[in-house]
């Protein structure tokens, strides 16, 4: 390393170090700062890690990946399978359910929610633990593809081998087998053996 590099690091570390002994960074010490901080620091710890490695310390089985940036709600109350993928960006919302099949890929950006505050905001009652806060379970089956960026709405059971096309917002239910796309998301076609061979071949074709 050049004495340039070696300086030019320093410095910064010098400078994160000011601002953390500053007095106008002020941290708060309650029941729930208490509870989110080692949430907050172990997103920030899981910067450095590869996408496997963060699947592996979120607790996700074998096979999964997640990346950057990606954030799980209330991880104790996913159920995961196997070899699935988590798209940069992406929310993961557990805190009403969440059951998630093999092989499903969550693209970049998309939102998964279990939970609204719709109401407490509506209502006029935003604060944290309000009794306006609604939670439903929300279900994605084996092998269905999330495009991102997407919104799927609590309690919306999605099936198994599904495509939801980018930029879709998926408020009810989704058949095995089924594409959807659009806000809120409508039927485009069935995804049956005779449209995949076709869409494999295009891609062996080229």
């Amino acid at each position: 390393m050049s004495n340039e590099q070696r300086d030019l690091k320093q410095s910064l570390l010098s400078l994160l170090l000011h601002e953390w002994n500053s007095d106008s960074l002020e941290l708060a010490d309650s029941d729930r700062t208490r509870r989110l901080r080692p949430q907050i620091l172990k997103r920030l710890l899981s910067l450095v890690m590869t996408d496997d490695e963060r699947a592996k310390d979120l607790g996700l089985p074998e096979g999964c990946r997640v990346r950057e940036s990606a954030k799980i709600i209330s991880p104790e109350n996913l159920r995961c399978g196997t070899d699935v993928w988590i798209g940069e960006n992406a929310i993961v919302d557990a805190s009403g359910g969440l059951d998630i099949g093999a092989n499903v890929t969550i693209g970049t950006g998309v939102f998964v929610w279990s939970h609204t505050s719709v109401l407490s905001s509506l209502s006029g009652q935003n604060q944290p633990g309000n009794q306006w806060i609604r939670r439903a379970p929300t279900s994605i089956g084996k092998n269905s593809f999330i495009g991102g960026p997407s919104v799927i709405n609590l309690g919306v059971v999605i099936g198994e081998g599904c495509l939801i096309l980018p930029m879709s917002v998926v408020t009810s239910d989704v058949p095995d087998r089924t594409m959807v796309g659009g806000a809120p998301a409508g039927f485009r076609r069935h995804i049956d053996e005779d449209w995949l061979a076709r869409e494999r071949q295009k891609f062996t074709a080229q």
